[in-house]
């Protein structure tokens, strides 16, 4: 038991150096899903079924993974927008 807290370090570390190359859609998607599995498998060990609650834990965390991205996405093209109406005004007078 000792060696699996000595190598689940290892492997989270191993595991987010594989998300660089990732899209910051696909990086939320995947720590969404990731997340939820966790959490929903802790909440299946105590109800009974681990593996049930991770599965369905994973399909909760994704969704709202790609939710979060969604709002993310919305949030810099309002910012986007907005800078570049303020850019275009800038050279006019009162």
């Amino acid at each position: 038991m000792k060696t699996a807290y000595k190598v689940i370090p290892v492997i989270a570390a191993v595991m987010s150096a594989g998300c660089a190359d990732m899209s910051p859609t696909q990086q939320r998607a995947l720590s969404g899903a990731g997340m939820g599995a966790a959490g929903g498998a802790v909440i299946g060990a105590i109800a009974g079924n681990a593996g049930m609650g991770a599965g369905i834990g994973a399909g909760v965390g994704l969704l709202g993974g790609l939710l979060t991205d969604r709002y993310q996405r919305s949030k810099q093209q309002s910012y986007e927008a907005g800078f570049q109406a303020g850019s275009a005004g800038a050279g006019r007078s009162p």
